[in-house]
Parts: structure tokens; C-alpha cells; sequence
């Protein structure tokens, strides 16, 4: 359980650096800071996703708590207006926990009041509760503040909004704007009084640091009264109409459903535990189906971000059902042998501007046959897709995607970025990486080999031995083109004229995935040029400090942050695969496994910080390595609970090892496979 005591919760920055998160697994959520102050347009209590799991609306911001002892009266809200913040009830927060959802406990003058907010499973729907714990007498009154508005965007006072809100059977209505959803707010209130005013010029601070616009405008219709001496006060937001005696029903549903999530985490320890908790958050429906939430606040469900994410958020835990969706998902939207890079936010068409999301495909459609042994659904839903894929690559799809005759992948055309390097500032892609990216040519050559297993376990006998001879061109050219005999590391990009020398932590990937080109000594010099250059307390850096074109500050506009984006700025996510491909040269050993664990000790403590329980997208590439980005990443947390129970906890398939050890006597490479496992 992560909790803040009065030192930090009544301590204005560290309360407004800690944010929770609630969500409801089709891709609404709500969240804040812990002491009640929206610094995000993303922050509200019911942001609900209307088409699910994307078009996103911040229908109910916050509300406002005053609580009434004996006539006198105590604001326990807490806001940023211009020049000043008011109220201040952070001085009355004695207590934050997740527990397992967000819990506030206010104490004003020895009366205490404990808050929950929770959302539920499956619905647009947050549930606040307040209890009185210890006191007399006490009075809550309650003021719903609504923005009904997309949550990229801001909302200011205006004439159009239908002011009206309407009672029924304890259930308030407000349909402020024509064409948006109505909210319901089920509540117990002893009164409720009309009231229609606006609360000007909230500013959100993140938004400023952004360069973005960051002030609006909140409407209030109504204030709701209770008596806590009675009963708990309760407010149910919604999308559909949820009267407040469901309250109790929806909290003990949501209690079990995380326990009984909690008892997934393959490993008895404290932070498998956590990050196993923090899995669920990013699993949504699509359909009748299951994608992945790339990030909160602000990622849809992005194709290269899931399939990374797909083997940690899913298979240590063993939720091969939802693995299996995922694949189902994503291979129906195969396209020119391609998989989408995202599913815009408004529902749009797919778009298809990536060139190794399709490749990671291959992987985690390899992690899920050695965790589940699930053949049938390779070959009744995949083998076909896949196969197709291959051919699509080799005879040349989008964006100058093709096999050349060296047996290495090219991509590239002017104007569009295509690795997960992706930033583009208008017309410019700051890292256009064309030609020939290291990693691509690792991830062409494992889903080679992965093909070449599939098609001899499915009794497809040409098909793996075309796949086999595919394979050995492959690397043997990448061997002779991407070492740098100088560096003793591999080049970043290789594209026909000098290659480019950056030292990225692309290159891990060559080690890293189940099916390496690298003998182990090439293996083990790149494992040592990244720690030496890259490794930071909460990841690899995107590119070397020593490099004339590092940026070690992710701040300002956005022009400025996306110039920084992957040019210094440090990336959890990578930490994965770097503890894989570290484990893997030393050959499993107790020390390198006690090394890599000791390498994880900030990001334990990072999930007290920044997105409480989970990881952030991002930090900042110099000391002390801010957090920046989204609070919460999906490929952060699987990849850091993948490597944390597979390679550190040796908790991994046995078919895995045996199956890639064999890969490898096949094709020549040292057995880069951690020789002693645990079997799932």
C-alpha cells in the first residue's frame, strides 16, 4: 500500500507532484493530485470515454468540499487560481493512501472525515464516498464543477450552457450541451439547491511548464448538503443513471475484482505486487475485444506500444485470454502487412506510419505460444497473418518498406518518422532514422526465426527452410555492416553513405530479443557501451550525453520538448530489455541477477512519485532525472515486471529457453539464453 502522511500531504509541491489514477478498463479514468488540486486539463473525476476506449470528455473536473462544525465552516478543496491558492485545504489533509483506491482523511478541529474515489469496471462511472470517522455533528456541502469538454482541450464561461439540472428518484441530470452525454449524479443529499454560476481562471500548472494554454473556466449547477452524522455522504458521476445506494454494491465489486487481480503477481515481492496492481490499468475493451492504453493521461491504443507491452502486461500474470484478444485485435486490422500504428483518439481510420510495430508483433505472438504452448491459435488466427506479413516486407509495402537483396529491411521516406523514435515539430522529424535502424534489423531477424519455429512446429516444411536461408543472409550482412570495430558497438543507422556512429540504446534490442545475431563477445561489448553511456537510476537514455546533439532538459513548448523527446531523455521502458540483454551475457548468474535488481532500487521508489503505482513515460536525461511525460506507461511498467520476474526472479516458460537455444544452434550464435530457469 502506498500512503502519505500529513508531512507530505499538508506540504503544497509534494502534494501537487503525487497523482492518482482511477480507471475503468475501457478507457475512461479519473485522476488528480493528492491533495485536490487539478494541475492537468487531463485531471477530473469522471473523464469518460464515449467511444470506447477513445473519445475522451472531462465531464465532472473536481468538486468542491466545505465542511460545516458548529456553524463554522472549513474548506477542504484546494485550487490554483492567478496569484494565488484558494482554498487551502490541504492543511487539512492528514492522510493519503491507495488502499486499494485513492483514501483522503481530513481532520478539522478533531473531527475527522475519510474520502474514497474509485471508478467501476466497465462503466463511465466514479463512485466518491465520505464518512465521518470521529467527531459530532457535521455538515458536507458539495459543489459539482463540469467542464463537458474533449480533454485536449480547455473550457471558458459561456452563454450556451443549459443551466438546468433535473431531479428524479435521487438522481440529478445535467445535459449542459447539445450532442455531449448527460451526467448523472446519484447522491444521498438531505437538500440540493440550484445554483448556475461560473468559477473563473483555474490554472494548471502542468499545462504552463507544457507552453500550452492553461486556464479555464468551470460551471457549478447545483450544491449538494449532507448530514455525515447520518450516514456517509455519497456521489455516484456518471454517464448512466446510478442511484447512490449502489454505492456499497460497486465498492465490494471493485475490492475483489483488484484482489483477485492481485493475486496474479507470479512472485511473492512487494514490487511485482505493485506493478502486477498497476497491469489492469492499462488493459481496455475495443470493441468485443481487448487493446492496450498506450499512456495516461493523454495515449489511445497504440500498436507498437502494445505489442511491446502485450508480453509483460499480460503473460507473467498469466491473462492469456487477454493476450490472446489483444493479437485477435491487431491481426484483424492487418493492412499491406502492416499493423496500425495507432487508433486516432476521435475513431478514425487506423493509421499505418510505423515500421516496427508490425515487427514486435512477431514477439509477442512468440512470448504467448512459449507461456501458453497454445499452437491452435497460432495456427488457426496467426500463422496466415504472419506468413503474409513476411511476404508483404519482402516484396515491398508503405513508406519504402522492403527487404533489399543484403537481407536487411529498409524504410524511410522524407517527412515521416517511422521507428518509435517518432517526434516530429511540423515538417520536421527530429530523428528520421531512414535507411536501415539497427533495431529493425534485429526485430526482422527474430521474427524470422520465430517463423522459422512456427512453420516447423506446424509441419510447413518449405516454409521453414525458406525461412532458415531468409535468416542466415540476414545475419550475416548485419554482422558485416553495423559493427563498429572502432567503438565495439553497432551502428545506429546504416543507409548507403557513412554510418551513423550515435550511440542509442537501439542496439540492445540485438542482444535483448529471444533470437540474437551477436556472438556473445560483439553481444557483451554492446551491453557495456550502454551501461557506460546510457544507463541512468530509471533507464537508458535515448542518446549519449558525450553526443554533440544531446538534449538533457525535456521542458518547455512543445517544439522544444519533442526536439528532446528522444535525443537524451530517459526511457524506462528500456531498462527491460537492457536487464535481459545484461543477465543474458554474464549467463544468469546470482550476481548479475542481485546487479540488475540493485539497478531497480529508484524505480521501486519511483512509484511513490510522480503517477503513484505506476511508471512514467519518461525522465529527464540529466540528474536527477525528473519525471516527464505521462504519469503512467504501459510499455514502462510491462517491460519493467517482465524483466523483473523473467530474468531477475528466473520466472520464465521452459519452452522458451529450450526453443531459442535450439534456434540458436541452428544459425550459429552463441547461446545468449540464461541457462538456469524457474518453469512457469
Amino acid at each position: 500500500m502506498i500512503s502519505f502522511s500529513e508531512k507530505v500531504c499538508q506540504q503544497l509541491e509534494g502534494g501537487l507532484r503525487r497523482e492518482w489514477l482511477e480507471t475503468n478498463g475501457i478507457g475512461g479514468f479519473a485522476s488528480a493530485t493528492i491533495n485536490g488540486c487539478n494541475t492537468r486539463r487531463y485531471h477530473g473525476l469522471l473523464v469518460a470515454a464515449t467511444k470506447p476506449p477513445v473519445g475522451r470528455l472531462v465531464v465532472l473536473s473536481k468538486l468542491e468540499e466545505t465542511l460545516v462544525i458548529n456553524g463554522g465552516r472549513f474548506e477542504l478543496s484546494t485550487n490554483s487560481y492567478p496569484g494565488a491558492i484558494h482554498p487551502q485545504g490541504f492543511h487539512f489533509l492528514k492522510q493519503f493512501r491507495l488502499d486499494p483506491f485513492p483514501v483522503f482523511t481530513f481532520e478539522v478541529d478533531g473531527t475527522i472525515i475519510e474520502k474514497t474515489v474509485f471508478m467501476v469496471a466497465g462503466e463511465n462511472t466514479t463512485v466518491i464516498e465520505y464518512r465521518l470517522l470521529d467527531g459530532a455533528e457535521a455538515e458536507l456541502e458539495l459543489r459539482p464543477l463540469v467542464a463537458f469538454r474533449d480533454y485536449h482541450s480547455l473550457t471558458h464561461e459561456n452563454g450556451a450552457i443549459n443551466a438546468n439540472v433535473e431531479s428524479r428518484d435521487g438522481v440529478l441530470t445535467l445535459s449542459p450541451y447539445q450532442g455531449l452525454p448527460d451526467l448523472h449524479l446519484g447522491n444521498n443529499a438531505t437538500q440540493v439547491q440550484n445554483t448556475g454560476d461560473w468559477y473563473r481562471s483555474f490554472q494548471y500548472e502542468a499545462e504552463r511548464e507544457r507552453g500550452l494554454d492553461y486556464t479555464e473556466d468551470l460551471f457549478n449547477p447545483c450544491v449538494l448538503h449532507f448530514e455525515l452524522s447520518s450516514g456517509p455522504a455519497i456521489v455516484i458521476a456518471s454517464t448512466e443513471r446510478r442511484e447512490a445506494s449502489l454505492a456499497g454494491r460497486f465498492r465490494e465489486a471493485e475490492v475483489q475484482r483488484r484482489a483477485a487481480n492481485l493475486l496474479r503477481a507470479p512472485v511473492n515481492d512487494a514490487f511485482v505486487k505493485l506493478l502486477t496492481s498497476a497491469t489492469d490499468s492499462y488493459i481496455v475493451s475495443r470493441g468485443n475485444q481487448k487493446s492496450v492504453i498506450a499512456g495516461y493521461h493523454w495515449f489511445s491504443d497504440w500498436g507498437r506500444d502494445t505489442m511491446i507491452a502485450l508480453p509483460g502486461l499480460t503473460l507473467p500474470t498469466k491473462r492469456f485470454d487477454v493476450a490472446r484478444s489483444i493479437l485477435r485485435t491487431f491481426a484483424g486490422s492487418v493492412d499491406r502487412g502492416m499493423l496500425p500504428n495507432r487508433f486516432p483518439d476521435a475513431g478514425e481510420t487506423p493509421e499505418y506510419n510505423t515500421v516496427d510495430a508490425t515487427l514486435w508483433f512477431f514477439e509477442a505472438a512468440r512470448a504467448y505460444l512459449a507461456y501458453t504452448g497454445d499452437l491452435d491459435f497460432i495456427r488457426d488466427e496467426l500463422y496466415s497473418v504472419l506468413s503474409d506479413i513476411i511476404a508483404w516486407h519482402v516484396r515491398g509495402t508503405r513508406y519504402n518498406i522492403k527487404l533489399d537483396p543484403t537481407g536487411l529491411l529498409n524504410s524511410g521516406e522524407a517527412g515521416v518518422q517511422l521507428t518509435w523514435m517518432d517526434a516530429k515539430v511540423g515538417d520536421w522529424v527530429v530523428t528520421p532514422r531512414r535507411g536501415k535502424p539497427v533495431e529493425i534489423q534485429a526485430l526482422w531477424y527474430n521474427a524470422v526465426c520465430i517463423m522459422e519455429d512456427f512453420a516447423a512446429r506446424l509441419k510447413d516444411e518449405s516454409a521453414r527452410k525458406r525461412y532458415n536461408s531468409m535468416a542466415a543472409v540476414t545475419k550475416w550482412s548485419f554482422n558485416r555492416l553495423f559493427w563498429n570495430e572502432k567503438g565495439g558497438y553497432l551502428y545506429d543507422v546504416v543507409n548507403g553513405g557513412p554510418p551513423d556512429a550515435s550511440i542509442r540504446p537501439n542496439q540492445i534490442l540485438s542482444v535483448s530479443l529471444a533470437h540474437s545475431m551477436l556472438s556473445t563477445e560483439r553481444a557483451t561489448q554492446v551491453v557495456n557501451v550502454v551501461q557506460e553511456h546510457l544507463l541512468t537510476p530509471y533507464g537508458l537514455r535515448s542518446l549519449a550525453p558525450c553526443d554533440p546533439q544531446y538534449r538533457g532538459r525535456y521542458t518547455g513548448d512543445g517544439a522544444s520538448r519533442d526536439g528532446a523527446y528522444h535525443q537524451g531523455t530517459v526511457w524506462p521502458w528500456l531498462m527491460g530489455p537492457f536487464i535481459t540483454a545484461f543477465i543474458k551475457v554474464n549467463g544468469g548468474s546470482e550476481a548479475a541477477r542481485r546487479q540488475a535488481e540493485e539497478w531497480l532500487n529508484p524505480l521501486k521508489d519511483h512509484l511513490s512519485d510522480a503517477g503513484l503505482g505506476h511508471i512514467s513515460e519518461i525522465f529527464d536525461g540529466d540528474p536527477p532525472q525528473r519525471p516527464v511525460g505521462c504519469i503512467a506507461q504501459a510499455w514502462s511498467v510491462a517491460e519493467i515486471l517482465r524483466a523483473t520476474v523473467e530474468d531477475i526472479h528466473s520466472v520464465r516458460p521452459r519452452s522458451d529457453v529450450d526453443h531459442v537455444r535450439r534456434s540458436n544452434a541452428v544459425h550459429g550464435v552463441d547461446a545468449l539464453v540464461v541457462p538456469s530457469m524457474r518453469e512457469v
